[in-house]
């Protein structure tokens, strides 16, 4: 499988970029936060081998610890996978989203192209006897010269090589808004997007300043099309800034769209619309 982002290709693991993750709530657990900001829930504990990592293209080892402190060797697979790694660089500038191997000790191996800075991994699990998803986050550090970028005013449109997605819709704190993402190649509509572990798209929205990690879903139902729409209805749990990282597949190859969205109340999107109009 190949993962294209924003023009730049990278090889991933087979079974590339999963598709969806845990049955919690969108945003977290009960809206009251975000998940992936701890490294240990419910007992069950993100054990890296070594947070200190060297750039390039290389193998990552962890493991999922339970409340025995033994590793978990056993699963409930969500969208055909146990468990959704995600690796996003803290600035956000850098992500990868892949399906790590375990073996039968209960150690995961994950393929990863790291680039200098600091990083927050994300592991989606749903251990077997447990009642519920978990998402847990552990930092790495990656040496070498890291200029961090800012990513501060909306960005609506992402470009990965021949293909432009554009995002329509508001996020707003609290509460579900739609979200439509549009894929077309070359200026055409793409109609035929490929199903990738049961839908044709999925969307990782994660909050500025602490990577909150917020679970999407897209819409479903006897209406849903392959292209180049594809809607998903998000709760952002705060106002302030957020990325979004779509990923479809088209023509048997994974791609991922990069996005940048503020989520702010009601009142100040219409104002912000009357802004507009205006002007």
């Amino acid at each position: 499988m190949v993962n294209e982002q924003n023009g730049a290709t990278a090889h991933v693991p087979h079974g590339g970029i999963m598709n969806g993750h845990g049955e919690h709530d969108m945003n977290g657990h009960g809206g009251a936060r975000p998940g992936g900001l701890s490294v240990s829930e419910d007992g069950y504990t993100f054990e890296l081998d070594s947070p200190i990592l060297t750039g390039g293209a290389r193998l990552v080892t962890f493991r999922i610890t339970g409340p025995d402190g033994r590793p978990v060797t056993e699963f409930e697979p969500e969208h055909e996978k146990e468990l959704h790694f995600i690796a996003v660089r803290r600035d956000t500038a850098r992500f990868q989203h892949v399906h790590p191997v375990r073996d039968g000790n209960g150690t995961w191996t994950a393929e990863l192209t790291l680039a200098p800075g600091a990083w927050r991994f994300f592991a989606d699990i749903h251990p077997t006897g447990h009642g519920r998803s978990l998402t847990l986050g552990v930092d790495a550090s990656v040496g070498g010269l890291y200029e961090p970028r800012t990513f501060t005013e909306d960005n609506r449109t992402a470009r990965i090589g021949e293909y432009t997605v554009t995002l329509d819709g508001e996020l707003a704190p609290g509460a579900a808004t739609p979200l439509t993402l549009t894929v077309s190649r070359e200026g055409a509509p793409v109609t035929d997007l490929q199903p990738y572990l049961g839908a044709y798209g999925h969307l990782v929205a994660l909050r500025g300043g602490d990577l909150g990690y917020l679970h999407v879903h897209p819409e479903s139902g006897a209406d849903v099309t392959p292209g180049p729409d594809i809607t998903f209805m998000v709760v952002a749990p705060t106002g302030g800034v957020y990325r979004l990282y779509l990923d479809f597949q088209h023509g048997d190859v994974v791609r991922t769209a990069e996005f940048t969205l503020h989520a702010t109340a009601k009142e100040a999107v219409h104002m912000r619309h009357a802004e507009h109009a205006h002007h």
